[in-house]
């Protein structure tokens, strides 16, 4: 068995896009210094009181996310760390997963908040399951993660706004980023590139900017590091995930990385290359208040007002 290029221990990991081979202590310093690194790009402390909200599921991301982040800011004192749930409503996946977030919560000493697509006036999404074979509007989505992304991400404002928190914190690794920018280049969406995370400042009068320090990391090498660090996680997958469309671009982008190791880093660079020649614009559509909830919107009415309708909740 190869040996870690730090010292005489097993390696863990082969990094084929750097050459590099590490063993679990190697790999957990390596990958909280890139994600210290990261977070001083994504967030800037100036000594005022911050409070970051950061969004947790129970799964391998989002558990390393709160870890890391409370090993580099939780001794400070300006700033306050909340870990925060929606429960989606999914039955045998989400109580589980529940449990494994506000477990990490408790023995990092982290406050746990957590709301449910019912609270917000969302059915639960095995009932949206239910509900979509009878859906036949043209436009209505066909996937449960259509639904479900847009109520989630809902329920992620309500929590921020509930908690007062400036920031979000979100789990997406590097997987997760090349993944969306290849579905956006795929699209010609250049416009919902320019408004991806992170934000370095306010892009939504009302919605706190969202940041993610784990943007440079594989998900193979978060999925080591929890299992290194021993962390509370949730192993399923979710039941609604197959079919969707980031399922299918998951393996496009795997399969781009199988061949020429370091594809997933040269997608995410095309993002920043984007951004750079727009100017750095973090959002380029005009918000206004949705007729239907009163929250932000591009348009008359928002994303999930709309797709409350399609499900019969007018």
């Amino acid at each position: 068995m190869p040996s870690c290029d730090a010292c005489a221990a097993p390696a863990v990991v082969h990094q084929r896009y750097s050459g590099r081979r590490y063993c679990g202590r190697h790999l957990d310093r390596s990958v909280r210094k890139k994600v210290g690194k990261e977070l001083r790009k994504q967030l800037h402390l100036d000594g005022q009181p911050i409070t970051i909200l950061v969004a947790i599921s129970g799964g391998k991301d989002s558990a390393v996310l709160l870890s890391m982040l409370h090993d580099l800011l939780g001794q400070r004192p300006d700033v306050t760390l909340i870990g925060g749930c929606v429960d989606e409503g999914i039955e045998g996946y989400r109580p589980p997963s529940m449990e494994a977030a506000q477990r990490l919560c408790e023995q990092l000493g982290v406050r746990f908040e957590h709301s449910a697509f019912r609270d917000l006036d969302f059915l639960d999404m095995d009932e949206v399951v239910n509900r979509m074979k009878h859906v036949t509007e043209d436009g209505a989505p066909t996937t449960a993660c259509a639904y479900c992304g847009v109520f989630r991400r809902q329920g992620i404002n309500a929590l921020a706004e509930r908690v007062g928190a400036d920031v979000v914190a979100l789990g997406h690794n590097l997987d997760d980023v090349a993944q969306t920018v290849m579905m956006n280049l795929v699209a010609g969406e250049v416009e919902r590139s320019l408004r991806m995370a992170p934000h370095t400042h306010q892009i939504e009068e009302g919605l706190a900017p969202r940041i993610i320090p784990l943007r440079p990391i594989p998900e193979q090498e978060v999925h080591l590091v929890a299992l290194h660090r021993g962390l509370p996680i949730h192993h399923e997958t979710c039941p609604n995930a197959e079919g969707a469309q980031r399922w299918k671009m998951r393996e496009t982008v795997a399969n781009l990385e199988e061949e020429r190791p370091g594809s997933r880093h040269g997608l995410v660079r095309t993002l920043d290359a984007i951004r750079s020649l727009a100017g750095s614009r973090e959002s380029v559509d005009h918000v206004s208040a949705c007729e239907g909830c009163g929250g932000p919107s591009s348009g008359p009415t928002c994303k999930a007002c709309e797709m409350r309708g399609h499900l019969g909740l007018r």
